[in-house]
Order: structure tokens, then C-alpha cells, then sequence
């Protein structure tokens, strides 16, 4: 399944399929992705779908549009890119692509090894943005928050530990149970994405406790538990 994962100053807010070949996104109602926001032109950007494969173009934007942190005009969507416009993120989901990496690390993240995810550098450069200002360089990465790890517990890679370098990582396994780390200026913060048990939303575990709806802020030591695998999270000391 392809499809759009909307999150909004950290929250996540709606899920959009990718069930036509063309569809926009914009700020005017006869878009396919309407959000009414003065950051978002009029027809803000386009994504063109062929059998499991996704493009995306920019339609001469005011305020540009991003992937993965990078200014693009056109761009060949990969599972798990991250793409703003305005002060509004999505994150391409492929489950089809993702399906064809089979290595035991994928039941971590969703893009082992990328965690190519920026949802705190987008969040400074909305910050700064004039509504009507073009710009012309991507958005600097957020600067000022611990550097956080985790260790997984258990399972094949028991002992591996995962530097948290990015501004978002996604966890999980898709079909199954899937959450995001982001780090913001107030600390990181766990998400639940998507994963279902009886017809209910199954949300991940931190400490043995479900962590319902909203992100949830991590501690030093806390351990997440998502989909069968524990990780321990940590924030490493100051050098």
C-alpha cells in the first residue's frame, strides 16, 4: 500500500492513500490534499503514481518544497521519505518496497541505517519562514538536544544500539505496529503510526505501559517495546 502520513508540528493528524496516478497538494480546495495554510501555494506540489512507484514535483511553489531535509523540483519518492511544504510534513510510506528488504534490521527501522526523517530541522525553518519569502537553501538541523541511543534487548540483534542522529526515526514493522522517535527542542518523543489488535489501535509500550494517542516524552532508561522487540532508550553524556 502507498500512502501519505500528514504530521503537524510533531502530531500526526491524518493518513492519505495514494489511490490515483495524479495527485495534488495545496492550498485551494480542488486539490486532492487540501490544507489551508498561507505557507502552501495554491498548487503547492504533485505526486504522480505508476504501479508501486511514486514521483514528486514541485509546481513552482512559492516557499519550495523539501525531501529529507533537500530542496527538490522533482524527486523519486523512496520508502520513508520525509516531505515539507510549508510548515506541514508528510512521510511516503511504500509497503511494497519495504517488503523487499528482508534483512532482520527492518523489524527495527523502517529504513535501516537512513533514518533519513527531519522533522526537527523542518520545524526551525517553519519557524523562521516568511509566508511570501522563497527560499532558496534547505532548513538548518536542530542543534541543542542530547544525543539519544537505543539498545535493542532482544532477538536476533540483542546488543545492537542505534544512535538517534536524526530528527525523526521510524520503528516498527509495517502491517504490524509502527512508531516514530522525533527529537525536538524539548527532548525525543515517541508516536504511534499505525497497528492494529482486534479492531483497536495497538499502541507501543513504554515501561509496560501502553502510551496511548499522543507522543509520548522519553526518559533516560525507558523501555519501548514495538512489535516483539524491547529497546532500551538512553541519552548518551556530554562530551
Amino acid at each position: 500500500m502507498l500512502k501519505l502520513v500528514l504530521s503537524y508540528k510533531g502530531n500526526i493528524e491524518r493518513e492519505y492513500p495514494l489511490n490515483k496516478e495524479r495527485i495534488t497538494i495545496g492550498r485551494k480546495p480542488e486539490n486532492d490534499i487540501q490544507i489551508d495554510n498561507l505557507a502552501i501555494s495554491g498548487r503547492h506540489a504533485l505526486i504522480t503514481t505508476i504501479l508501486d512507484a511514486s514521483f514528486l514535483e514541485d509546481l513552482g511553489s512559492t516557499n519550495g518544497t523539501y525531501v529529507n531535509g533537500k530542496l527538490i523540483k522533482k524527486h523519486a519518492l523512496k520508502h520513508g521519505d520525509e516531505i515539507i511544504i510549508g510548515r506541514h510534513q508528510f512521510t511516503y510510506l511504500n509497503d511494497a518496497a519495504a517488503a523487499k528488504e528482508e534483512d532482520t534490521e527492518k523489524t527495527v527501522l523502517l529504513s535501516p541505517g537512513s533514518a533519513r526523517l527531519a522533522m526537527g530541522a523542518i520545524q526551525a525553518h517553519a519557524a523562521a519562514m516568511a509566508q511570501t519569502q522563497r527560499i532558496s537553501q534547505a532548513p538548518p538541523p536542530l542543534a541543542g538536544v542530547p544525543l539519544g541511543t537505543l539498545r535493542i534487548l532482544n532477538g536476533p540483534i540483542a546488543g545492537k544500539e542505534i544512535q538517534l542522529t536524526k530528527a525523526i526515526v521510524s520503528l516498527g514493522k509495517p502491517g504490524i505496529q509502527v512508531a516514530t522517535i522525533s527529537r525536538r527542542p524539548q527532548g525525543y518523543f515517541l508516536s504511534h503510526v499505525e497497528g492494529d489488535a482486534h479492531g483497536q489501535p495497538h499502541y507501543p509500550m513504554v515501561n509496560g505501559e501502553s502510551i496511548g494517542p499522543e507522543p509520548r516524552q522519553l526518559r533516560n532508561q525507558d523501555v519501548i517495546e514495538l512489535a516483539g522487540i524491547k529497546m532500551e532508550f538512553s541519552i548518551l553524556p556530554p562530551r
